[in-house]
């Protein structure tokens, strides 16, 4: 279950630099699976708990790109949201995400180039008080003028 803001769309014109929106997951084994499944990731570190317990981890975790989709979804979704347009993602990842931990996903508009209609988002994610993953996005955001 996905906790977060309402959905929908923000347009180029109504960005403000420090707009953040949110979206808060739990990520379950079923999740792992699932991600494991559509992206033929099938590293043992994520579904191995024998393998797992033998690694600097000391246990499974969820891959790390399960984890920054939930930066996706928030730009997807909601900053700006609908019509958004991926355009760069960096990320670092900095701890574990371990299965049944909640992700906090929050995105923050950095910066605003309104002739290009490109906006800079900064991106992190934390399980409880620890940054997991964080990052600089590029999206092309979506404008009334071009609806």
């Amino acid at each position: 279950m996905l906790d977060n803001l309402p959905r929908g769309t923000i347009c180029i014109e109504d960005l403000e630099i420090g707009m953040s929106r949110y979206v808060q997951k739990q990520i379950t084994d079923r999740d792992i699976e699932l991600f494991a499944e559509v992206s033929t990731d099938r590293n043992p570190v994520h579904l191995d708990d024998a393998y797992a317990m033998d690694t600097r981890f000391e246990g499974r975790i969820a891959h790390g790109m399960l984890t920054a989709s939930l930066i996706s979804a928030v730009i997807g979704e909601q900053l700006p949201g609908h019509g958004s347009v991926y355009m760069r993602q960096d990320l670092t990842f900095l701890a574990p995400v371990r299965p049944g931990d909640t992700v906090r996903a929050e995105v923050t508009v950095a910066d605003i180039d309104h002739a290009r209609r490109r906006v800079t988002l900064d991106c992190r994610c934390s399980v409880g008080d620890t940054v997991v993953l964080k990052g600089e996005a590029l999206v092309l955001a979506p404008s009334r003028k071009f609806d």
